[in-house]
């Protein structure tokens, strides 16, 4: 039996009688990333609320500012994945990820190529943790909050925790990212 969790491709498996036959087990994006953290000892707090589709809506209904939240971008480079991410009131400015990233060419990862790659996660909700969703992380200069919050893979769910416990274990890169 193989088991489908977000960020990863189910395995077929063949029991020699016919076609490949794959078992879905349903787990569900936060699951994975609370798992992931806690394996990791990272202490963090579970925030629900209404949907939001974009880091400002996600502070507005927090209660928080938007510079709190972090948004995450994915682009695409030659390397494949990175993921940039910013304070949710700022915009990713492309000019300054490609110097970041070495990648003249590196754009934004459209849509399908998202959902086909971070099975289980929607849209506008990928975590921070490109170990995790196996990308190089870049983080923008900007993101300077002790407290962060992010979406984890839902757009009714969010993670609140410390920004160094958050990428303790991370390989991450500093840069500037983003513009006004």
């Amino acid at each position: 039996m193989s088991r489908t969790t977000p960020g990863r491709r189910a395995p077929g498996t063949s029991n020699g009688l016919g076609p490949v036959a794959t078992v879905v087990a349903e787990v569900t994006a936060m699951s994975v990333v609370t798992e992931y953290l806690q394996a990791r000892g990272v202490p963090f707090e579970v925030l629900k609320h209404p949907r939001a589709f974009t880091g400002v809506a996600e502070a507005r209904a927090l209660g928080i500012e938007a510079d709190e939240v972090l948004k995450t971008v994915v682009v695409d480079t030659e390397r494949g994945h990175v993921l940039a991410v910013v304070p949710g009131d700022r915009r990713l400015d492309m000019h300054l990820v490609r110097e970041a990233v070495e990648d003249p060419h590196a754009h934004l990862a459209t849509e399908p190529e998202i959902e086909g790659d971070f099975l289980g996660f929607e849209l506008g909700a990928l975590p921070p943790l490109g170990s995790l969703l196996d990308s190089e992380t870049y983080v923008d200069v900007e993101v300077r909050h002790e407290i962060v919050v992010f979406a984890a893979g839902s757009q009714t769910e969010s993670i609140k925790v410390r920004m160094e416990d958050l990428f303790r274990e991370e390989d991450v890169h500093f840069a500037p990212l983003a513009g006004e």
